[in-house]
């Protein structure tokens, strides 16, 4: 998984950019946990405990996107993709749906985290 950060200078705002398909991951970052140390601790201990029981599956909701752990795979999801329908969507949607879900290796998201905690602490 590729990804940059960046931060606003002048409007002390911090910024995550990935490539096209873990988008909704960088948003999730930016806008569900942000600077916020006590989120950002909630993750680790999350990530604490995924490593201690790796068949369970683990979830931290946020207000519009969530995190969810099984074994070494993390999934992030717009919490709109969990809702329940009997309607059959056509295929043009699908390619909507790919933005709002994301699927990485919990290896890739352990190094991301511990990589966004230092550049927050540094800037």
């Amino acid at each position: 998984m590729e990804f940059e950060f960046t931060k606003n200078t002048l409007m002390g705002e911090y910024y995550v950019s990935c490539n096209m398909e873990h988008q909704v991951i960088a948003r999730w970052l930016q806008e569900e946990i942000g600077k916020d140390r006590t989120k950002i601790e909630q993750v680790f201990s999350l990530l604490d405990q995924v490593h201690q029981s790796p068949a369970k599956e683990w979830k931290l909701a946020g207000k519009e996107i969530s995190l969810s752990v099984i074994g070494s795979e993390v999934t992030v999801q717009e919490n709109t993709l969990g809702y329940s329908h009997d309607i059959e969507f056509e295929s043009e949607f699908e390619l909507y749906d790919s933005e709002s879900t994301a699927e990485c290796g919990l290896e890739d998201f352990e190094s991301m985290m511990r990589q966004w905690l230092e550049f927050i602490q540094r800037y």
